[in-house]
């Protein structure tokens, strides 16, 4: 146990149920020029309840001036071990306090953060500390402790601490650092965190790449200060409010957002395992809501899968019915008074509601396109998802629907800070402050990122993604210019959106459109097992035919079924775009396997290199079909 629970003041579910308690600071709002502008105004913040973590049971709660005293300590620590300026430090851990707590130690003495995702494997982890030079790393228990440690002799690394007990020879615990500061040491440790610059780098964050070697993107104070003032100048959050925070921290959307509800006093409660977060959206009842598409589509395959009997199946459609002739209203934020609504509200839309802790009034999506059909399914049922759009090179957003200014199915208006404009080739291209500084130590991919117009002489980052804005400054993402299909006759195809469709199917796990040289596309399906086997079991397959994974995609029912699902959404595609072959793997993507990023995006290379021979067979089989 990490020295936080300590000497714990536990929170009562039912008081962080009803909201932050003992906060008065409702005006709580940070604008910051660097990042350690945040952490020295926590500094004389009594704010309860700023920071929480579920430890045996119950919940931790730790305080603004908590947290900086924290923070303190261990940036004490690191100075005494000649950590300044510009040095490297790496954190290797899942979300909690001790993360942010470290983040802001580091950062306060006017060194770089080193981030490394906690799924990635020895020798990625390797990769991360030699080409950033790190001198120090933080990891979160002993698991991750082993981890460097069997890799330590490659790297320059100084120091390890870890923030679970977990003894050791060659590793400090936490708990240790954090002593008591003097109060002449303290004062010079806060003038060095002032003098921090909003130039000065504050994070090296290294890609997960779909292709090719992780680069390292090269922040500073200024790209990110910059951003946290403008992504949430619209929205309505304060110290009434309560995030949990699951999204990875070593990924800038998540860090990103945990800063930005910091500078407005939000509530945060550590989720360390995504496999705990529905459990967890339940008992702390978040009321700002941020998440990657997938598991927004998640929650929609379980309201599927529970509304599957005649009569449910009746009142979800009229449900539905009555959502949709509201949606004008809905679309801008109010709440439909009608009879006819109230009805839907209590048979179906309070019980999604109920799913995600039954007060989420701020949602928002990133990190990946929010499918328009997921999109527009939530707001007819009352909830508005503000999808935005960013990357790790603009710290991270560019865009977002606004609660003022949404429209459905775009990534939202520029930020005021953020110029966009689109290429000859559809392209976006961004200028302005949140935009890195570069690649570290790849002068040559640095280069290559920016575009130098001849009108104006300026550099504008090539995001590398295709979109295009409406006549009302709304920003439409199609997808990433690398990942168009161009068929042999010439036509592209933007997979993203038929994945999209295929995916709100509560059978299909993933999907993969396919199809870039070839006559046609066709596309790759992981099942989610888990329905398909009780879709099996309703429709009386023998044990036999479900006793393996090979067996159960390979039954002539199951291939069908998912040839109709295709054909479904095939029924809204242009007929160049129409999926003519399904291939049914049973393989699921994840990090670990190398076909996903750290970020959970599908490695498109890496399954086309992996399925190379069934997809191969599927194009030949097609072909001699046709031939016949």
């Amino acid at each position: 146990m990490s020295h936080l629970a300590a000497s714990p003041s536990a929170i009562d579910l039912s008081d962080l149920s009803a909201g932050v308690p003992a906060s008065t600071e409702s005006d709580f709002n940070i604008q910051p020029r660097t990042v350690n502008d945040i952490i020295l105004a926590l500094r004389d913040r009594h704010t309860d309840g700023l920071m929480s973590d579920r430890r045996d049971g119950q919940w931790v709660e730790l305080s603004a001036s908590e947290l900086f005293e924290r923070a303190l300590s261990i940036a004490s620590n690191l100075h005494d071990w000649g950590i300044g300026k510009c040095d490297r430090v790496s954190l290797l851990s899942e979300n909690r306090s001790e993360w942010m707590i470290v983040d802001f130690a580091i950062l306060m003495l006017g060194a770089v953060v080193v981030p490394i995702y906690s799924t990635q494997t020895p020798d990625q982890v390797a990769f991360v500390l030699q080409h950033s030079g790190a001198r120090v790393v933080f990891v979160s228990s002993a698991d991750q402790l082993r981890k460097v440690e069997s890799i330590r002799q490659q790297t320059a690394v100084e120091h390890v601490i870890v923030m679970d007990e977990a003894p050791s020879a060659t590793a400090f615990e936490l708990r240790d650092l954090l002593q008591p500061v003097a109060a002449n040491h303290a004062a010079e440790l806060e003038a060095t965190a002032r003098s921090v610059q909003p130039e000065d780098l504050a994070t090296i964050i290294y890609t997960s790449g779909t292709t090719g070697t992780p680069k390292g993107v090269m922040l500073t104070h200024g790209n990110i200060a910059s951003n946290l003032c403008c992504s949430l100048a619209e929205f309505d959050c304060n110290a009434t409010d309560v995030e949990v925070s699951f999204l990875p921290l070593s990924h800038i959307t998540a860090l990103h957002v945990d800063y930005s509800v910091l500078c407005r006093g939000v509530h945060i409660c550590y989720c360390p395992d995504v496999n705990e977060l529905n459990k967890m959206l339940l008992e702390v009842r978040p009321t700002f809501v941020t998440s990657v598409p997938r598991v927004y589509e998640k929650v929609y395959q379980r309201v599927q899968q529970q509304v599957k009997s005649p009569l449910k199946q009746l009142v979800y459609r009229w449900a539905l019915a009555v959502g949709k002739r509201h949606l004008p209203e809905t679309l801008r934020g109010n709440v439909p008074q009608t009879l006819a609504w109230k009805l839907a509200d209590r048979f179906l839309f309070a019980k999604v509601r109920a799913g995600m802790g039954g007060r989420a009034r701020i949602l928002v999506s990133g990190g990946a396109p929010l499918g328009r059909e997921l999109a527009e399914w939530y707001a007819t049922i009352g909830l508005r998802i503000h999808q935005g759009y960013g990357l790790t090179e603009t710290s991270p957003v560019i865009s977002v629907n606004t609660p003022g200014a949404f429209r459905l199915g775009s990534s939202g208006k520029p930020l005021p800070n953020v110029e966009v404009r689109i290429a000859d080739d559809g392209e976006i291209l961004v200028r302005g402050p949140s935009v890195f500084h570069g690649y570290w130590q790849r002068p040559d991919e640095t280069r290559e990122a920016f575009l130098t117009t001849d009108d104006d002489g300026a550099d504008w980052f090539k995001t590398g993604d295709i979109g295009h804005l409406d006549a009302d400054g709304f920003l439409f993402v199609t997808d990433r210019k690398k990942n168009l299909i161009k068929t042999s006759g010439g036509k592209f195809i933007a997979p993203q959106p038929i994945e999209s469709s295929l995916k709100l199917d509560s059978l299909i796990g993933e999907a993969v459109v396919l199809g870039d040289r070839r006559k046609f596309p066709c596309v790759l399906i992981v099942p989610n097992f888990e329905h398909l086997k009780a879709w099996a079991a309703e429709k009386g397959l023998k044990p036999a035919d479900t006793r393996s994974r090979e067996k159960l995609v390979a039954h002539p029912l199951v291939q069908a079924h998912y040839e109709a699902i295709v054909s479904s959404v095939n029924a809204n595609l242009a007929r160049f775009e129409k999926m003519k072959r399904v291939l049914l793997v049973t393989e699921e993507p994840s990090p670990v396997n190398g076909l996903m990023t750290t970020s959970m995006k599908i490695k498109r290379r890496a399954v086309e290199e992996r399925f190379a021979k069934q997809i191969d067979e599927l194009y030949a089989k097609a072909e001699a079909e046709r031939q016949d």
